[in-house]
C-alpha cells in the first residue's frame, strides 16, 4: 500500500470503524430518551444522501437492491454476483462498522467478489438507507432484525463478514440464531475478544458530540488508523457526515462471556490488527485462540484498526483458504 490510494483506504476505514468507542462516549454524554435512531435535521439527511451517492460511485453495480421488512424496520440490502470462475458454497453477508454504511466496503469488493456472491447490509439503527421503526432494546433484538433479514433472502445459510462493530453484530447473530450462519469472518471486531481500552474511550468523547468541530472527529479517526491523515475523500466525508447528522439509539454492546464464545459452533476466522486501539491485540488473540473450538486467528502485526482496507487482498486470500478447509 502506498501513495494517495493507500492513505485513502486508511482514511475511510478509520472513520468508518470508530465503532464502539464512540458509542461508549455517547452513552455517557447523550442520554436523551429518543426510542429509535434518527436524522437530526432535514439538512443533515440531505447532506448525507449526497455524500452516500458520491461514495457509492466506487462500488460495483449491484445485481439487486432489496428493502427487507423486519419487525424492527426496513433493512437496505445490496446483492452482487460473484465474478470468479468458482463461487463459495454460501454467499457472503458484509456487516460494516459504526456510522459506516455499505459504500465503505468499496476497496474490498473486487477481491471478495472473486470468491463468491456478496450481500452488503446497511445496519439497522445506524446512518444509512435502512430505516429503524421500533426500538432495539437488547442483544436479542439486535440479532432478531438481522436474522429476519437473512430469512427473506433466497439462500438458507451465509458466511458473515463483520468489520469492527459489524464483527460483534455477526457474532451476536451466531449466538442467538446459529441456524443461518455457515461461518464467521471477524475483522478486528470490537467488544468481542476484549474490551475497549480506557484511553481510546476517553479520546472518543469529543468525536461523539455532533456539534463539536469536524477536526475533533477527524483527529480520532486518524488515531484509530495509526495516525494516517484524514482528507476529504467521498467515503471519509460520507462517514463524518453520518456521525454528525444521525443520532444512534442502540443498546451498548456487551463483551461476550468466554463461555458464549466457546459455544459457537460455526467456524470462525478472526483477523486482528497488531496496532489496533480497540483492544489489547495480544490479549484478544489469546482469548480467541483459547475459546473458539473451530477458530483460526490471524494477526497482521503492522496493521491498524483499518486492517480491513489496509490488507484487503491478503484477507480475501485468507478467507479463501479458510473456506476451502471447511469443505
Amino acid at each position: 500500500m502506498s501513495g494517495k490510494s493507500g492513505r485513502a483506504r486508511r482514511i475511510w476505514a478509520a472513520i468508518g470503524v470508530t465503532a464502539v468507542a464512540v458509542l461508549v462516549a455517547a452513552a455517557v454524554l447523550l442520554r436523551a430518551p429518543s426510542p429509535v435512531g434518527h436524522w437530526n435535521s432535514r439538512e443533515g439527511h440531505s447532506a448525507f444522501m449526497a455524500d452516500y451517492g458520491l461514495a457509492w460511485q466506487a462500488m460495483p453495480p449491484p445485481a439487486r437492491v432489496l428493502d427487507v421488512r423486519t419487525g424492527f424496520g426496513v433493512v437496505r440490502v445490496y446483492r452482487f454476483d460473484g465474478t470468479g470462475p468458482t463461487r463459495a458454497q454460501h454467499p457472503f453477508v458484509l456487516l460494516p462498522g459504526r456510522s459506516s454504511p455499505s459504500p465503505a466496503w468499496a476497496d474490498n469488493m473486487p477481491s471478495l467478489l472473486g470468491l463468491g456472491d456478496v450481500y452488503v447490509v446497511d445496519l439497522l439503527g445506524e446512518p444509512g438507507l435502512s430505516v429503524q421503526e421500533v426500538p432495539i432494546e437488547d442483544a436479542a433484538d439486535n440479532a432478531a432484525w438481522l436474522d429476519q433479514t437473512l430469512a427473506a433472502l433466497p439462500e438458507e445459510r451465509f458466511s458473515l463478514l463483520g468489520l469492527s462493530i459489524g464483527g460483534w453484530t455477526a457474532t451476536n447473530l451466531a449466538l442467538h440464531f446459529p441456524q443461518r450462519v455457515a461461518s464467521l469472518v471477524l475483522i478486528d471486531p470490537a467488544h468481542t475478544f476484549g474490551g475497549i481500552p480506557l484511553g481510546t474511550a476517553i479520546r472518543a468523547i469529543p468525536a461523539s458530540v455532533p456539534w463539536l468541530p469536524k477536526a475533533w472527529r477527524d483527529s480520532f479517526a486518524s488515531y484509530t488508523a495509526g495516525g494516517a491523515p484524514v482528507g476529504d475523500e467521498p467515503i471519509a466525508r460520507m462517514t463524518e457526515t453520518a456521525m454528525r447528522a444521525y443520532t444512534i439509539r442502540l443498546p451498548q454492546p456487551s463483551l461476550f462471556p468466554e463461555r458464549d464464545l466457546a459455544a459457537l459452533d460455526a467456524p470462525v476466522l478472526a483477523v486482528l490488527a497488531g496496532r489496533s486501539v480497540m483492544h489489547d491485540t495480544a490479549a484478544a488473540a489469546e482469548v480467541a485462540e483459547r475459546t473458539l473450538r473451530r477458530g483460526r486467528v490471524v494477526v497482521y502485526p503492522e496493521a491498524s484498526h483499518a486492517v480491513g482496507s489496509e490488507e484487503a487482498e491478503a484477507i480475501a486470500a485468507e478467507i479463501g483458504r479458510f473456506l476451502a478447509e471447511q469443505r
